[in-house]
């Protein structure tokens, strides 16, 4: 974690297809951007940000927390992007200032923050729980 300081930055994109709908992610009744697609942009930037500069093969980042307003519509064939940028380190915990646009304006912001985990460990809590359903 000490390569880790704020102002590390990462992009991602897409281009909005019939699977990225609100309609068809259930979260919406139109053929729009899905809120849900533009947080996992959003989400994916910051991890792409972070993640190559763990000390450790075995850390990896995780979303914990979003706080975010997605105010415009992004129509089926337009691309998309989102940027995050690392904007305080606190000991495993991370935040982020997050925004999303498409070829004509921001169409969402806000804050993300993640946290730094040991993958093995992770991974061994979500069998364990998994293994003691009733």
């Amino acid at each position: 974690m000490q390569l880790l300081k704020p102002g590390l930055t990462a992009k991602a994109t897409l281009v909005v297809n019939d699977t990225h709908t609100a309609r068809r992610m259930g979260s919406g009744a139109v053929d729009v951007l899905a809120t849900p697609i533009m947080v996992a942009l959003m989400e994916e930037a910051a991890r792409k940000s972070v993640d190559p500069h763990l000390e450790q093969s075995n850390e990896l980042s995780v979303g914990i927390a979003l706080d975010i307003t997605h105010k415009a519509a992004t129509p089926v064939g337009m691309s998309v992007w989102a940027e995050a940028e690392l904007l305080k380190v606190e000991g495993r915990k991370l935040t982020f200032g997050v925004k999303a646009g498409d070829e004509l304006e921001i169409i969402g912001e806000g804050v993300h923050t993640r946290a730094i985990v040991n993958r093995d460990r992770f991974l061994d809590q979500a069998r364990k729980k998994a293994d003691n359903r009733l």
